[in-house]
């Protein structure tokens, strides 16, 4: 049984996660056309029979064109929080790449700042009831974005400790293989910046043993993993948390069917498996129908569903 439980989100997108009144809210905020619920879900919402990544990539487009101002910035974190909170969550770590949201004249810093002081809003209405959370700062795979990469590395080393929690490295896995972004990482460990690197999903094994080389301290889906035994094993000796988000990965279709998901497989083999949304909009999800499905599928026990939640609780960024 999910509900009631103290739910945590360690892999959610600020861009993939707003709600349809958010997305109208900031329409109005920045007098912008407002849209129908049917506009809405054709723009944010991946139908059923999503074929692919690249149709799964097209649901953050719109979003983008919302996110180009720190007032939205600012509104965004704070309602998702408040969503979230909503939801049952106790902690929430939100990403988001800074350099995506410049494309008006704001700086990276300006992005984070207005990022920052959204979850300092919401800290002060959400004050004694009990949810926390960080942000996670994405750099993104390109051939020609490294000075904007290193832009974000310096953003979150100046506001570490300060709101932001942690990096990311996100984008076309498959185009863009991990190790291409070794200078990105060097800077993130000279900083003491910890980061999590989406890793073995649009690519295989490989980009997992890199972000391990690298120094990540969690893998970003990480399920195709499972081609490779060594790095299971790996994975499981060294306690790498993976953040799981199934319906994210049936979208992209890493899975033909829900009852291939190697969830069963990852808690036999004792690796620190966590359940997270990945985009509540774009997939249509929560983290307790997340739950919820793997509790369904795989008949899940009581101590296994608690595993989870304590792997989650274990593998936070921050404590709360």
């Amino acid at each position: 049984m999910i509900k009631g439980k103290k739910l945590i989100d360690l892999h959610v997108h600020l861009d993939g996660s707003l709600s349809f009144f958010m997305a109208r809210h900031l329409a109005a905020m920045q007098h912008m056309d407002q849209k129908t619920d049917a506009a809405l879900k054709d723009l944010l919402v991946v139908p059923e029979d999503c074929p692919d990544l690249n149709a799964y990539l097209t649901k953050f487009q719109y979003p983008s064109q919302l996110l180009q101002r720190e007032e939205a910035l600012t509104w965004s974190v704070c309602e998702l929080l408040r969503l979230q909170e909503s939801q049952g969550l106790v902690y929430s770590e939100i990403r988001f790449a800074p350099q995506l949201h410049t494309k008006l004249g704001l700086s990276q810093r300006q992005v984070v700042a207005a990022a920052v002081r959204g979850l300092e809003e919401f800290r002060k209405l959400s004050s004694g009831q009990g949810m926390d959370a960080g942000l996670i700062l994405c750099c993104m795979r390109g051939n020609d974005n490294k000075r904007e990469n290193m832009e974000t590395v310096a953003a979150a080393a100046e506001y570490l400790g300060k709101g932001v929690v942690a990096l990311d490295l996100a984008g076309a896995e498959g185009l863009f293989p991990t190790e291409q972004f070794e200078d990105v990482f060097k800077m993130a460990s000279k900083y003491n910046i910890p980061f999590t690197i989406h890793a073995g999903e649009a690519d295989g094994p490989r980009s997992i043993w890199k972000a391990l080389e690298f120094g990540a301290e969690r893998i970003g889906h990480g399920v195709r993993c499972i081609e490779d035994p060594v790095l299971v094993r790996r994975l499981a000796a060294d306690k790498i948390p993976l953040e799981l988000c199934p319906t994210s990965n049936m979208n992209t279709k890493i899975f033909k069917n829900i009852t291939d998901y190697p969830l069963m497989y990852f808690l036999e083999e004792g690796i620190k498996a966590t359940i997270n949304t990945d985009n509540m909009t774009v997939s249509g999800v929560t983290v307790e129908s997340e739950l919820e499905l793997m509790e369904k599928t795989f008949d899940l026990k009581d101590d296994e569903i608690e595993t989870l939640l304590q792997n989650s609780r274990d593998a936070a960024f921050s404590c709360f």
